[in-house]
């Protein structure tokens, strides 16, 4: 099989059962073994919330046929979240009238032959027993009889209501996905558990894994909501991981996904371009990647150093690496440096492998191996977001990582990130700025696999759907899907001490012709030296070197 990068996307979910209906595959009805908001590792009692919904049918011809819909939104009882506070079960009836309304209680009864009730076989004047009635609650009541009346005024009225103007009321727009995915999460971070009740449920029959892009991309957001509800952050990861692929079929996933869409060969082809022009002339060469997954981004460099008049300098690259990226190759670090080794060695390239197997935010100068004479490059791909900052906690590591590698003085830093803010805006803006991010990435995956495809589904449920998750569902420390727009990471990078370094235009040229290959709705623009490669009028990936 082709070599493939790890995706900075990547991570293992689970399996993705047949699907029949719109309704995504870890439903609280599904038969999957994984449940995205369930520890796997323990068994827990799940309270049910039922609402039963009367409703009149609209097949029917006349009013008194009514249809009931039970709802049900599961719940875990996992360490460190509690449930969005709604009672245990509340029934609610509508139709033509409500069943709290005295008027309507009379009006609608019947005799046993079903004939109305006249008025008049209790009283001769209707409003006169109500007065009688009235007075006679006052007087067991007191002065708590009015507090009683306004109570019992507005539950009516709320509960008289059918679910289309539950839904007018609340605002939720039944037919337009988009807005009823943002109306539920704004119910989610207002503690809102009556319309969450109401709309998971309204949002699961309107989307599919494997239906439109923005159904599909729905699916994954729905269930991120659910598990945000459910349990904590932790407890939804070990839930996610319950059911990994092979790491093989892993593999051959995020292969599917680099070769769909352009957006790693663009950060691959950018950062090699600026990596070979500063170190231009270097005989010994120390390339440091903070996240080597694979390798394959410096195969297509050792062939580019092997062809340099006057002969190959000698390369040392030392990998960094994480368990995810373990898991995919199937081994440790040790493969990667026996296969970097081997295409070295076809080239001609003079090579050494030094293996760090911690994630990024644990390197400290001592893991490196710097020795005096070594031009260094420093790679951060699609990494530095997964770094945790100040938000996070007061170690700040992605400021440390950065102040780290400007002590090394290297000949370049080559950052590759998503054009996304999700590090700090508030849930509800995060949310809408995933959502909007990530309908460009299913809309481009579109264009380039079935949607019936079942390599389409598994790829991008075992290398998107865990990143979307996170960023819906945790927080603290357990979310680790931390973008920045471009401007952030400037300012960190001259607060640290770096100064741009334009890519050049050679970068840019081959990048444009690698994007002929694909879609024109894929563009690529430069400003300031700095790569934007985006889908249509969204940029998604930004590629910049500093120094």
């Amino acid at each position: 099989m082709a070599d493939t990068p790890t995706s900075r996307m990547v991570h293992p979910f689970g399996n993705v059962p047949r699907q029949t209906s719109k309704q995504f595959l870890y439903s609280g009805n599904s038969p999957h073994l994984c449940h995205p908001y369930q520890s796997a590792s323990d068994t827990h009692v799940v309270p049910q919330h039922h609402y039963t919904m009367k409703s009149q049918s609209s097949d029917a011809g006349s009013d008194d046929h009514e249809t009931h819909k039970q709802y049900t939104l599961d719940s875990s009882a996992a360490s460190g979240c509690s449930r969005h506070g709604s009672p245990s079960s509340q029934s609610i009836h509508t139709g033509s009238g409500s069943p709290l309304s005295h008027e309507d209680s009379h009006s609608g009864s019947t005799n046993g032959n079903g004939s109305p009730v006249s008025a008049s076989c209790v009283t001769e004047d209707p409003t006169d027993l109500k007065q009688k009635l009235k007075d006679l609650e006052a007087v067991m009541l007191g002065a708590d009889s009015e507090i009683v009346d306004s109570l019992e005024i507005s539950v009516a009225n709320q509960l008289s209501l059918d679910p289309e103007k539950w839904v007018h009321m609340m605002n939720m727009p039944k037919s337009n996905l988009k807005e009823l995915l943002i109306a539920c999460a704004r119910a989610v971070e207002q503690n809102n558990s009556f319309a969450i009740d109401l709309m998971i449920p309204e949002l699961r029959k309107m989307v599919s894994v494997s239906g439109e892009p923005f159904e599909r991309l729905g699916a994954y957001m729905v269930e991120g909501l659910v598990a945000r509800l459910a349990a904590s952050g932790n407890s939804i990861y070990k839930a996610l991981k319950c059911k990994e692929p092979k790491s093989s079929d892993l593999l051959s996933y995020m292969h599917f996904l680099y070769e769909a869409c352009p957006y790693f060969k663009f950060g691959y082809m950018s950062a090699n371009g600026a990596i070979a022009e500063a170190v231009k002339g270097e005989d010994r060469i120390h390339i440091i990647d903070f996240h080597i997954a694979q390798g394959a981004q410096w195969i297509s460099l050792l062939q580019a150093l092997a062809a340099r008049p006057g002969g190959p300098p000698f390369v040392r690259i030392t990998g960094i690496d994480d368990s995810v990226s373990s898991y995919a190759r199937g081994g440790g670090l040790e493969l990667v440096g026996r296969r970097l080794s081997h295409i070295a060695g076809l080239y001609k390239v003079p090579f050494q492998f030094n293996a760090v197997a911690i994630s990024g935010s644990e390197v400290e100068e001592g893991h490196l191996g710097i020795v005096p004479g070594e031009a260094i490059a420093v790679n951060f791909t699609l990494e530095l977001h997964h770094i945790p900052d100040e938000t996070v906690s007061t170690a700040n590591h992605r400021d440390r990582i950065l102040r780290l590698v400007k002590s090394l003085s290297p000949k370049v830093l080559t950052l590759v990130e998503q054009e996304s803010n999700t590090n700090t805006a508030p849930f509800a803006q995060r949310f809408a700025e995933t959502l909007d991010y990530y309908t460009a990435i299913f809309e481009s995956i579109d264009l380039a696999l079935p949607r019936e495809d079942r390599e389409r589904i598994n790829m991008e449920q075992h290398c998107l759907a865990r990143e979307i998750v996170n960023l819906v569902a945790c927080e603290g420390e357990e979310r680790v899907e931390r973008h920045e727009v471009f401007g952030k990471w400037k300012a960190r990078l001259m607060m640290a001490g770096f100064r741009p370094s334009p890519l050049s235009a050679l970068v840019n040229a081959t990048i444009k012709t690698l994007l002929q290959s694909y879609s024109l709705d894929y563009k690529l623009a430069e400003r300031d030296g700095v790569l934007y490669l985006g889908w249509k009028n969204r940029p998604l990936v930004v590629s910049s070197a500093w120094h």
